[in-house]
Order: structure tokens, then C-alpha cells, then sequence
């Protein structure tokens, strides 16, 4: 994807969930303060898509509720060192004025001081597990600087979602996500660290067939569809979702930060020939089972 950015699409979008959808939990959606989401919006602007929806958290988080998604599981990131107790004590505020519905993750700055305590702090608040971006933060997942997270993750059994896929690839990032990201590297992390849960969003885009395998060989690692169902993107996915590991894959969103409309790819899934028994564990079974170990009903406690 190293090229200009990518058109908006005018699509039209529906005042709530299909109703003829199983509850929904979205795994996959972004929340910042105001002062982190503007730049966002600003390089997403000149170096990958038009954001669509241009909302505060708040607004992000009722946006998503008051059209019929069950759960909403918030995401952030540290993109630079010395901010993620701020982005963390921001998190654990924001979901707790949403009554259970919000299950927010921590963040953290890979190699910065006091990695260890600033994670078991804010996972001590009441955040459900740990989110990185190997694009944005431009660490080597093989590291170090790595093992710390790696094991509070592990040892506080809190799962860890991380954008280990290669795509999408823009020359603005300040590393090369094609070095440092790859489905082998992150086979090396789920087997030296095997009591940690990890999820690659993205269905691990572009290595589709890579990451299908790994599924399939590993117990504590799973896959999001962010994106990937929405025929948006210029990366071809030679996986069906019914070909894969049923038990595997969460959905999510990535919104706000999409170019179309909220309910694209949910109305992808009333489309598709997908069973009603692997739409409900896509749709919110798996989340549940990757955030708590529990094959329970679909809410998530902060």
C-alpha cells in the first residue's frame, strides 16, 4: 500500500445492527484523547484514507452502543514514550462511565522505563489486556524490550492484541513494516511465550495463508477481520472465513477510523453463506472466549 491515499467511500449506512445478526461484540475500536485523535486524523488524511466519522471517545463509544452493538472492545496506543500512564488512567475513566459496555485496553511504549509497573497498574484499574502497533511504535516483536510485556501479559492472564500484520505498508510510517512484521517472527513470540493469548488484527494482512496455519497450530493465538471483509483495501485474501479455525476469529471494526460506512462489513456477514453457529462465534462468542476464557453470554465486565 505504499501509495497516495485511498478514495473515500460515500456508501450508504444503516441506523443499526442487521437485525437479523446475532449480539455483536466489536473487538476492534480505537478511542484517544481529543489531543492524540486530531494528528490521527490528520496523517490518515495525507498518507492513508479520509476517517469517515470524526467523533470524540464518548461520542465513539455511543455512536457504536446506540445502534445495536452489544460490547465494544476500545483500543489505543502509545506512540511515543512518557504517555502511556495518560492513555492508560484515560481509558480506565472512559469505560467506566459506560455501565460494563466498554471493555478498554492499556498501552505501552515498548522499552520505556518502567514498563512492567505501569502495565500491572493499569491492568490493576481494570483494563482487560495490553494493545501494540508494530507500525506506529517500530519495535522488533523478537526484542527484548518485548519480553517484559510478553510476560505481565502472560502472568496477569490478560490477553494481548497486536498489529504484527505487514499491511497496510505506507512510506510515512518511520520504520519498514515489511522488516520488522512477519507471521514467522510472530510464531516466535506465541511459542516461547505459550500461556500468552495474542490476536492479530487484520486477519494477519498480507499473510493470510500464514496466519490461517498458525491458527490452526497454536492455541493461544487468534485473528480479527478489521477491514479485510469491507473489499476495501488492495491486498487480496485468498482465506475464507469458513475455511478457518471457527473458534479463531473476532470481529471488529477499526472504527472511527474507516472510509465508509460503520455497518459495512456487518452487512457482509448477513450476505455471506456463513452458518449461524460460526456467525455467532465470530460476531461475539470468540471475543468472549479470547478476553475471559469463558464461553459465556456476550458483555464483557471492565
Amino acid at each position: 500500500m505504499s501509495h497516495p491515499p485511498l478514495p473515500a467511500l460515500h456508501d450508504r449506512e444503516g441506523t443499526s445492527v442487521p437485525s437479523s445478526l446475532p449480539p455483536i461484540i466489536d473487538a476492534h475500536v480505537h478511542v484517544f484523547p481529543d489531543s492524540i485523535f486530531k494528528p490521527i486524523r490528520r496523517w490518515f488524511d495525507a498518507f492513508a484514507w479520509p476517517i469517515r466519522y470524526r467523533l470524540s471517545s464518548p461520542e465513539v463509544l455511543n455512536f457504536l452502543l446506540s445502534r445495536g452493538v452489544s460490547h465494544v472492545v476500545a483500543l489505543q496506543y502509545a506512540h511515543k514514550p512518557g504517555i502511556a500512564r495518560h492513555l492508560n488512567s484515560y481509558m480506565a475513566e472512559l469505560c467506566s462511565t459506560f455501565n460494563g459496555q466498554v471493555s478498554g485496553m492499556a498501552t505501552i511504549f515498548p522499552g520505556e522505563d518502567n514498563s512492567a509497573e505501569i502495565l500491572k497498574h493499569a491492568l490493576a484499574s481494570g483494563l482487560k489486556g495490553v494493545k501494540l502497533h508494530a507500525h506506529v511504535q517500530c519495535f522488533d516483536m523478537n526484542g527484548r524490550d518485548m519480553d517484559v510485556i510478553y510476560e505481565v501479559c502472560a502472568s496477569e492472564n490478560k490477553p494481548l492484541v497486536i498489529h504484527a500484520g505487514r499491511e497496510p505498508k505506507s512510506p510515512a510510517y518511520k520504520c519498514d513494516p515489511h522488516i520488522l512484521c512477519s507471521a514467522e517472527k510472530l510464531e516466535s513470540v506465541i511459542r516461547n511465550f505459550p500461556n500468552l493469548r495474542v490476536c492479530v488484527p487484520h486477519l494477519g494482512a498480507d499473510e493470510f495463508l500464514a496466519y490461517k496455519n498458525l491458527i490452526e497450530n497454536y492455541e493461544n493465538l487468534w485473528l480479527d477481520t478489521t477491514m479485510v471483509l469491507a473489499e476495501y483495501l488492495p491486498i487480496p485474501n485468498p482465506v475464507q472465513l469458513d475455511e478457518m479455525r471457527p473458534d479463531r476469529i473476532l470481529y471488529g471494526s477499526d472504527f472511527p477510523n474507516i472510509p465508509y460506512a460503520w455497518d459495512r462489513e456487518l452487512r457482509w456477514f448477513t450476505r455471506s453463506t456463513l452458518s449461524d453457529d460460526l456467525l455467532e462465534r465470530i460476531l461475539a462468542k470468540n471475543a468472549q472466549t479470547f478476553y475471559t476464557r469463558e464461553k459465556s453470554e456476550p458483555s464483557l465486565s471492565r
